[in-house]
């Protein structure tokens, strides 16, 4: 079972397109999928055609009520379950200050699912409190949605050290094992520079004891299409909403560069 938290701080980069849709795409190909929206806003909840009222289990109750995941998950399609979000989410920053070993809540409600699914992913919000950290601590990998831009570039330091910081203190297995570029217009050379420089800061930590040290690049760019910014009003994931759009064609195309990461690294294992 992968467990993934797509996470940046920086909000409007695509963390929950790409959950949503990468999450889609993996279950049309036949993998057993969670989602795990640990965001208050309930982005990925709405966009699956939820509404986010309070009325029904969500994540606030595995987190801060104890409840399994397996009383609060939901299905929304074939081979996809939800764990979805509300308000009350924004709560549990708060209710859990004082809890002791209040990180690795849902690193235990995981483990208590065994391995039921092939993907765990979960949606982070834009901040690094206590949620973000739970995600941190329960998951194996990190994918990184990223706008080409310098400022979002630079922005990327600060996750990269923090994703450092919880593999030193809780979670040594941690690793980010993928940069996806979103919104990506491929005509404009400010995207291209700044695909060069990561490609460049990326080659100097190869070396380094650090979880980002075999990052990769995904080859494909998910460009900008107003079909992915219209479907989530719609509570429709792409593949629903058009499956033939450019958007529908990128998730596709993401989703089958993860599946060769699992095969690639389901052979190393049987080898070794």
């Amino acid at each position: 079972m992968r467990k993934i938290a797509i996470l940046n701080q920086k909000g409007g980069v695509g963390k929950t397109t790409t959950a949503v849709n990468l999450a889609a795409a993996l279950a049309l190909a036949g993998q057993r999928v969670l989602v795990l929206d640990l965001d208050p806003q309930a982005h990925a909840t709405a966009h699956f055609g939820i509404a986010p009222d309070g009325q029904m289990p969500s994540m606030y109750d595995v987190l801060v009520e104890s409840k399994p995941l397996a009383e609060v998950r939901r299905v929304v399609s074939e081979n996809l379950w939800l764990c979805a979000s509300d308000i009350n989410l924004a709560a549990a920053e708060v209710e859990l200050a004082g809890v002791v070993g209040r990180e690795v809540i849902l690193r235990d409600a995981l483990a208590a699912e065994g391995a039921e699914f092939d993907y765990v992913l979960m949606d982070c919000g834009p901040s690094l409190g206590v949620l973000t950290l739970n995600a941190l601590a329960a998951a194996s990998e990190v994918f990184i949605p990223l706008q080409p831009h310098f400022l979002a570039l630079h922005g990327m330091g600060k996750l990269l050290e923090t994703c450092g910081l919880v593999a030193r203190r809780i979670n040594p297995n941690l690793r980010v094992t993928g940069i996806i570029l979103c919104l990506y217009d491929a005509s404009t050379r400010l995207a291209n520079e700044v695909i060069r420089d990561l490609e460049t800061y990326l080659q100097k930590s190869r070396a380094l004891n650090v979880p980002w040290a075999q990052a990769q690049i995904f080859q494909t760019r998910i460009r900008r299409n107003i079909k992915l910014a219209e479907c989530p009003g719609h509570g429709m994931t792409i593949f629903q909403y058009d499956p033939k759009s450019h958007g529908a064609e990128d998730y596709r195309a993401l989703c089958h560069e993860v599946l060769a990461q699992t095969h690639s690294e389901t052979s190393h294992l049987s080898a070794a």
